[in-house]
């Protein structure tokens, strides 16, 4: 073996074992819930049949808009998560939703929600009622009680107009829609104020 082809079966071989590595910490980075910063790729099957065929501008779309929807998904679940446990405690039930605090006509719109996603033959996306509930409606749950929430946050006005706003950016993130500059910045500022409504 001459000295190019060795030097060429050490790259090889650097380049194997780095992609051992990478595979290696991307399982660790999911076994134990701790970000790496390490992107996930699509499952290999369907990456293979499947992702060369979309073009190229539509996969990096996709890539600069995974990270706002994470951002959104956690933001979104945290609020939820918010609510729930508010609402909980002041009820001193984790069946506070069959309680007096949510109006009768969002339990019947929620109700149909879930019946929808059942007559769907999918599974049902939860069998939590609060996670049927729009950005909108979380708004009203929260300044409806605001004899809960109130200690909690700053100002009542702040959070309609901040749930307003987010529910605005959701459109793009969900229905798959680029957020405009304009509109990652908006997106970045009104989560730090989501999250200065709580000092």
């Amino acid at each position: 073996m001459n000295s190019q082809a060795k030097v060429e079966e050490k790259i090889k071989a650097f380049g194997m074992s780095n992609a051992m590595m990478l595979q290696d910490l991307i399982q660790l980075q999911q076994r134990s819930s701790i970000d790496l910063g390490l992107e996930v790729s699509l499952d290999r099957s369907v990456a293979a049949d499947y992702y060369p065929q979309f073009r190229e501008t539509i996969r990096y779309d996709a890539r600069q808009m995974a990270r706002h929807y994470e951002l959104f998904y956690c933001l979104e679940r945290t609020i939820r998560e918010i609510v729930a446990s508010a609402l909980e405690q002041a009820e001193g039930t984790p069946d506070w939703w069959s309680g007096n605090r949510i109006l009768p006509a969002l339990k019947t719109d929620i109700a149909s929600r879930i019946q929808r996603d059942r007559d769907s033959g999918f599974t049902l996306r939860s069998t939590d009622e609060l996670d049927f509930s729009t950005f909108g409606e979380l708004s009203q749950i929260i300044t409806g009680n605001w004899d809960v929430f109130g200690a909690l946050f700053s100002s009542k006005k702040a959070v309609e107009k901040i749930m307003s706003s987010l529910n605005s950016l959701r459109g793009p993130i969900a229905h798959c829609s680029s957020l405009a500059e304009d509109e990652v910045l908006r997106l970045n500022l009104t989560v730090r104020d989501w999250f200065r409504l709580m000092e």
